[in-house]
């Protein structure tokens, strides 16, 4: 048996080259779809609630959050310079939810500061008051002076203290036997009570 071998034409051999040329480009461009997209909105986003929990003085309030936002935020972007674009999407998402407790965190403790700086101010003035007038804070017993009445308060006096009534007044409880009383029952009436006739 003779096997024959041919040489392979010019033209088979443009084609072979041209799938290869072909799968290269293929896969370049899924390569190219595959990476994902800068992610500039991400990074804007913690940017911005970072400056928003600067504002807020979250350095004094929640130094450790902020503290983490700042290097999530730091090592996103050196994820970004990289081109590593999806670890620095996650950084920057860490980065914006760290800044948000800071903030969060900051206002609270803000709004604790004033509170308590409120509490202050009448503790003062209440020494003051009381200071300035210490009959208002003797027992009522030992006022020397009587305290105008309140608004609405009704004009005659005695009118809005009303005395309980004596003791002998009351009467005593109805004895119960077994519970509550009843009613006594009154027999059905009759048909000669209604004026029928049998």
């Amino acid at each position: 048996m003779v096997h024959s071998f041919s040489r392979p034409d010019a033209c088979s051999g443009h084609i072979g080259r041209g799938l290869q040329g072909l799968t290269l480009t293929a896969l370049l461009i899924l390569g190219g779809c595959a990476s994902a997209p800068p992610p500039d909105g991400a990074m804007n986003i913690a940017q911005a609630q970072l400056q928003a929990a600067r504002d807020a003085d979250a350095a004094d309030y929640a130094p450790v959050d902020l503290g983490f936002a700042q290097n999530k935020f730091q090592q996103a972007q050196a994820a970004m310079a990289s081109r590593d674009y999806e670890e620095a999407a996650n950084l920057a998402d860490e980065a914006r939810a760290d800044a948000e407790l800071a903030l969060a965190k900051a206002r609270l403790g803000e709004a604790r500061a004033k509170i308590q700086s409120k509490m202050n101010a009448n503790a003062r003035l209440r020494e003051r008051m009381e200071q300035a007038h210490p009959e208002l804070t003797a027992p009522p017993a030992q006022r020397a002076v009587a305290l105008p009445p309140l608004p609405g308060a009704p004009s005659q006096p005695g009118a809005a203290d009303m005395p309980a009534p004596a003791s002998s007044v009351l009467s005593a409880p109805l004895p119960q036997e077994g519970g509550f009383q009843t009613v006594p029952q009154q027999a059905p009436p009759s048909a000669a009570d209604q004026g029928e006739q049998p």
